[in-house]
């Protein structure tokens, strides 16, 4: 696309910017379907409806870009991108799993239709096929990166099920979005400029993109949780509420109204009432909590596109940077 047919960004969309890197993505889509190995028809099937389900592939696309921006090698970075997708791909299972979900994109997860054993093993080969795809990079730096974002993960689904529930600090939440989200985008965007082995301050640079713009994007979700109708999220509005995870929103709220008898309810114990979450989602909604949150987002992405500023100027780095912008901006 020529930069006079090219929109302004206030007009451009996600797909937008991901049409950059289509043809890598289709490469990583018949990556990660090949067969690993001969499977149980069984666990065939459920690996084409999960990878069906798809989803935009913002992570993968992360790694491309990152990897046009260096110069990595294209088939080690096909690898790599489709290891980042096919780990998001298994964290997936193991959370709907874990927080009793029976719906994901409006569509029935695993654990909907599987017993949790099965649910749990199905993510097990997810992971495993994960990282043999992240060893096709060819790079010890990139494995050992990708296995400490598979630990910061697991151990930030952990902190979650012990410590999470309930708990309505700022320094908690953050850990959390951490270790839930912006782990993964953080491998996405530097794990590129290892494998090209760019200069140590160029991959930092990377990995601040990455945490950042991850932020950003699980902030929005947890707007999202509360802003948007079931149709739209294909669950129930207040999600995180039922499971008595305290988000963004909740925390700008109850910072303004600490007295708040339904919010205490919740950390009390009590987020199995539907008609308190209901409550507490309405009153959200209307106090500006949800833009104050989203006003948090922003600063996450403007922090995000300023990280680029220590790496090369080219058109790859000029989408990174829409693409944070974009993640903030979409309403889905």
């Amino acid at each position: 696309m020529t930069t006079s047919t090219m929109p302004v960004l206030a007009e451009r969309t996600l797909a937008d910017v991901l049409a950059r890197v289509q043809p890598g993505l289709r490469r990583v889509e018949a990556k990660m379907r090949e067969s690993a190995l001969e499977q149980h028809a069984a666990l065939a099937h459920a690996l084409d409806h999960l990878l069906a389900a798809g989803g935009k592939r913002v992570r993968p696309a992360v790694t491309l870009l990152a990897a046009g921006l260096f110069g990595a090698p294209l088939p080690r970075a096909t690898a790599l991108a489709a290891a980042v997708e096919m780990l998001h791909t298994a964290t997936l299972v193991h959370d709907d799993l874990v927080d009793s979900s029976l719906l994901r994109r409006g569509h029935p997860t695993l654990n909907a239709q599987w017993s949790p054993a099965a649910t749990v093993l199905a993510g097990d080969f997810l992971f495993a096929r994960a990282a043999e795809l992240a060893s096709q990079a060819e790079s010890v730096s990139v494995m050992s990166a990708f296995a400490r974002t598979l630990m910061i993960i697991v151990n930030g689904e952990l902190t979650q099920m012990f410590t999470g529930r309930g708990q309505a600090s700022r320094e908690g939440y953050f850990q959390r979005i951490y270790g839930k989200t912006a782990s993964l985008f953080e491998v996405a965007a530097f794990a590129p400029a290892l494998l090209a082995e760019a200069p140590p301050d160029q991959v930092e640079a990377m990995r601040a993109y990455g945490r950042q713009a991850g932020i950003a994007f699980q902030i929005v979700d947890d707007v999202l949780d509360f802003t948007s109708d079931e149709s739209h999220l294909g669950k129930p509005a207040g999600s995180d509420l039922r499971q008595g995870l305290i988000t963004l929103p909740a925390l700008c709220y109850l910072e303004a109204v600490p007295d708040d008898a339904d919010v205490a309810a919740l950390l009390n114990g009590h987020a199995g009432d539907a008609g308190r979450v209901e409550r507490v989602v309405r009153a959200v909604r209307e106090s500006g909590a949800a833009e104050a949150a989203l006003a948090e987002a922003r600063a996450y992405a403007a922090g995000a596109q300023a990280a680029l500023a220590g790496v090369p100027d080219t058109a790859d780095r000029q989408a990174l940077s829409d693409l944070a912008e974009l993640l903030v901006n979409r309403s889905l």
